[in-house]
């Protein structure tokens, strides 16, 4: 059981650290499922995956306040709706996916800016 405990805590956090650059795929929610597997799983990991100089404040973060840091939240929809924006206007998508983007885009905006300011 601690075998798959490690690899589902390496294949989050392999897609958290991704979700850092890809504004869709969201970097929070996958660094505390690795946190929780290698906690179970590895404690060594854990330890590491909580003391590291940039990850570690991501989980730390939200575990303790359940709050985003301002940056992040303007990062993360500037990034998420400037991206979106391209590919809905620019891309010659079907007005179906266009309106389904707008949609994706409006929830997680919504989704990011419904935490807390970290200050």
């Amino acid at each position: 059981m601690r075998f798959f405990l490690i690899i589902a805590g390496t294949i989050s956090l392999a897609l958290g650290i991704i979700g850092i650059f890809v504004p869709l795929l969201p970097t929070t929610p996958f660094l505390l499922l690795s946190a929780a597997a290698y906690f179970k799983g590895s404690p060594r990991l854990y330890n590491r995956l909580i003391n590291h100089r940039r990850l570690g404040p991501y989980i730390r973060n939200f575990r303790e306040n359940k709050a985003i840091p301002v940056r992040v939240k303007i990062v993360s929809v500037t990034l998420l709706w400037g991206t979106i924006g391209y590919c809905i206007l620019c891309l010659g998508l079907p007005l179906w996916i266009r309106i389904m983007l707008g949609c994706v885009v409006v929830g997680v905006t919504w989704h990011i800016l419904s935490f807390r300011t970290l200050k």
